[in-house]
């Protein structure tokens, strides 16, 4: 289970790269981008097909990210996010959050043992200023003891 410090750890490591940021509105990968950008993270496009983002110069893949990158935020098809965890840890990233839904087993065993810390399991929009549903999921898993502690 992933613990207060780590996801508090990994949330002060800025600039953050978004990888599987969509370029549609009716997405998830797009709306969790714009809600982190509004609310102030200083967040980094990754999709392969775009060269912009809302603005943002958007990279094609974890290897092509500035080195001031420290951490990923994982919103890619399961089938392709080890792959992603691969290229993170051979650029030397120290920061792995891969989104609920986006998680593989394989991804897993790939960070298990390393020195990276890594966050499963958990929706970056409920621990970063939440507000509305994800402020109510939130108290919500507090109330039924299931918030990282």
């Amino acid at each position: 289970m992933n613990s207060l410090k780590q996801i508090n750890q990994f949330l002060e490591n800025q600039p953050i790269a978004l990888v599987g940021v969509s370029r549609n509105p009716k997405k998830f990968g797009y709306t969790a981008f714009k809600e982190l950008k509004e609310k102030g993270m200083k967040v980094i496009p990754v999709n392969p097909e775009a060269d912009e983002i809302m603005g943002e110069k958007s990279y094609h893949n974890v290897t092509e990210l500035p080195q001031e990158v420290k951490g990923i935020i994982v919103m890619t098809k399961k089938d392709i996010t080890a792959s992603v965890v691969r290229e993170a840890m051979s650029k030397g990233i120290k920061g792995i959050w891969i989104q609920q839904m986006a998680d593989s087993k394989e991804a897993i065993n790939e960070l298990k043992g390393s020195d990276i810390n890594f966050i499963t399991g958990e929706c970056i929009l409920m621990h970063y200023k939440p507000h509305s549903i994800h402020k109510f999921h939130k108290n919500l898993k507090k109330l039924f003891r299931m918030y990282p502690k």
